[in-house]
């Protein structure tokens, strides 16, 4: 069954492009103009995934993230015109799963999509075991072996690894780190997850001074990357 996309944006001739890609992809499309338009067809076509944009008359983008996070986990892909640093972490922090910056290619969108749901679907039933060529991190044994070799991980780091390679491709802030590090981020300082990821690059890196494992994500936080990972339920 093709997945169902709720595409909210204020734009009718960017909403028609955007719409005809998904379609092409194989998506069932509803489209909103409005904020409060896509709060109404957010209940009624019970959507796999919402493109969400920021700047929306009626209810504000922002506000319709909020909702649709109060009511559950459906995916959300941001579509912002707003350049500032501080409206694309309220977004993420407010469990937005990505985003895509305008002015953007509708095949980068269909992409965007296709990943999220991708992660989504893998998220169902958590994985026991995460590979990544020659890393293992076990989930349950709390250990993690590169090329065979154990490593030696500090709590903090291993949650931060477990939490960035358990979903490949996810832009994390700083602030999601922190509350998956300690359980509440409230208890440390936003920037130490920049240490803390400094030394876990030196422990799985090939070549620390090019991380290609855990991807910095300027003016956000970090991702694991997409391309080589696979995680499987052992």
């Amino acid at each position: 069954m093709a997945a169902r996309i709720l595409l909210v944006d204020d734009e009718p001739e960017l909403v028609r492009v955007v719409r005809s890609y998904l379609e092409k992809a194989g998506f069932q499309v509803t489209a909103a103009l409005r904020g409060d338009e896509a709060l109404e067809k957010f209940h009624t076509s019970r959507p796999n995934l919402v493109i969400l944009d920021l700047n929306l008359p009626g209810v504000d983008g922002l506000d319709v993230a909020r909702e649709i996070r109060r009511r559950g986990s459906t995916p959300i892909l941001m579509l912002t015109a707003r350049v500032e640093e501080s409206d694309r972490l309220v977004g993420l922090e407010l469990g937005a799963d990505d985003y895509v910056t305008k002015p953007f290619s509708p095949r980068e969108v269909v992409a965007r999509v296709r990943a999220i749901l991708r992660r989504a679907q893998g998220s169902a039933e958590p994985a026991e075991r995460i590979r990544c060529a020659d890393l293992e991190i076990d989930i349950v044994r709390h250990t993690v072996e590169r090329g065979g070799s154990r490593l030696e991980l500090t709590p903090t780091e291993f949650s931060l690894l477990a939490a960035l390679a358990g979903q490949p491709g996810r832009v994390f802030t700083r602030m999601q780190l922190l509350e998956a590090a300690q359980g509440n981020a409230f208890e440390g300082y936003e920037r130490t997850i920049d240490v803390h990821i400094k030394n876990l690059r030196a422990k799985i890196e090939p070549d620390v001074r090019n991380p290609a494992r855990i991807l910095t994500v300027f003016g956000i936080g970090y991702k694991f990357a997409e391309e080589e990972p696979s995680a499987k339920a052992g």
